[in-house]
């Protein structure tokens, strides 16, 4: 008789939509291609391995959990010491806890699926000495190393829709509105869901923005005709003034700010600056809940049957990554080490420019 293979799956951080497709990925293809498998679903991401608190899985819990949102094994998030461990809120080390509940199971590996964060506490989990293989999965499509994350398309999808559904108010009433989406360190999801919906003025964290050029903008298409204007704009968006601030004067201003989000006070300059009405519009954790759409089904899918393949193959302390349309895997070191933030380049920001859309610069 064959030895018994042990997985554990983890669904760590924020959720997002296409987590049970990729457990669903995972576990069909595990059954599928491994005689003897067993496989244990920790409960809230890392607090399952660190408190041993688990789900038996049979192949009927992979079943009808492809269309389903978030996760069904629930997910949290862990105080993360960048590059050392991971914590309690004592400051005490998680990781022996995680590995006393890794040796209980006798798991041969750990399938993590998560954002940047969860990428960088992997590999400390893997360094720690457990096997390891991760998914990319984020909203915000950050994770440097594959060209896209599951999660993603279906945001953009949701951003798009808010928008599109703005634009027939915003025309009535003659009016400007921000809309903020998600995005603190990148704006992949902001810049795809601004072209994707008729944004006339896009801003993202890596293109520090000036008021006066969003403000022309507007004025210029109300003298033109356009009474309304809509004004895409990631939660990490940064003025030309607030970019040059040190960390400690950037907070500062941030506790002393009267305004909520940048958003707010985004929508009150130009208010200030142009005298048009303007409001804001923030559809928050709207942007990654409900189903997948059907590309982060096939994506989370393909991704999860990767990681069985590297299972089988023993090819742990790696990422499951997509480049170039084609479906591989990079080593955990690679996909940790950085954040892919958004190139001021990149070819789909010069599309924007090219179609008339204001960046803010």
């Amino acid at each position: 008789m064959k030895r018994m293979t042990r997985v554990g799956l983890i669904t760590s951080g924020g959720d997002c939509q296409g987590l049970n497709a990729a457990i669903r990925g995972v576990g069909k293809a595990l059954f599928e291609r491994v005689p003897n498998v067993e496989i244990y679903g920790m409960y809230d991401g890392y607090r399952g391995l660190i408190e041993c608190d688990y789900k038996y899985m049979q192949p009927k819990d992979f079943s009808g959990i492809l269309t389903q949102g978030g996760t069904i094994l629930g997910t949290s998030r862990q105080r993360y010491i960048p590059g050392k461990d991971i914590v309690d809120e004592d400051g005490n080390s998680l990781l022996p806890d995680m590995m006393s509940t890794y040796n209980r199971l006798n798991l041969d590996c750990l399938v993590i699926m998560g954002g940047n964060g969860t990428q960088k506490s992997a590999k400390l989990i893997a360094d720690y000495g457990m096997n390891v293989v991760t998914l990319p999965k984020t909203i915000d499509n950050d994770i440097f190393g594959t060209d896209t994350t599951f999660g993603f398309q279906s945001a953009v999808n949701i951003a798009t829709n808010v928008i599109d559904y703005l634009h027939t108010t915003a025309s009535s009433h003659g009016r400007v509105f921000v809309v903020e989406l998600m995005g603190r360190d990148a704006g992949w999801l902001t810049l795809a869901a601004g072209i994707s919906s008729g944004a006339d003025v896009i801003l993202i964290p890596e293109i520090p923005y000036d008021i006066e050029k969003v403000a022309e903008l507007i004025r210029k298409r109300k003298k033109s005709g356009h009474g309304f204007s809509i004004i895409a704009c990631a939660e990490g968006a940064v003025s030309k003034y607030d970019k040059v601030l040190s960390e400690e004067e950037a907070r500062k201003k941030k506790e002393n700010s009267p305004y909520p989000t940048v958003s707010y006070a985004i929508a009150s300059e130009i208010e200030r600056i142009t005298g048009q009405d303007t409001r804001v519009t923030v559809p928050g954790h709207y942007q990654r809940g409900g189903p997948p759409c059907p590309y982060d089904r096939l994506l989370a899918t393909q991704f999860g049957t990767a990681a069985a393949d590297l299972i089988v193959n023993k090819q742990y302390g790696r990422m499951v990554a997509i480049q170039d349309g084609k479906i591989t895997s990079i080593p955990l070191d690679e996909a940790a080490s950085k954040t892919k933030f958004l190139p001021v380049d990149h070819p789909i920001i010069q599309v924007a420019r090219d179609i008339g859309i204001c960046m803010g610069d």
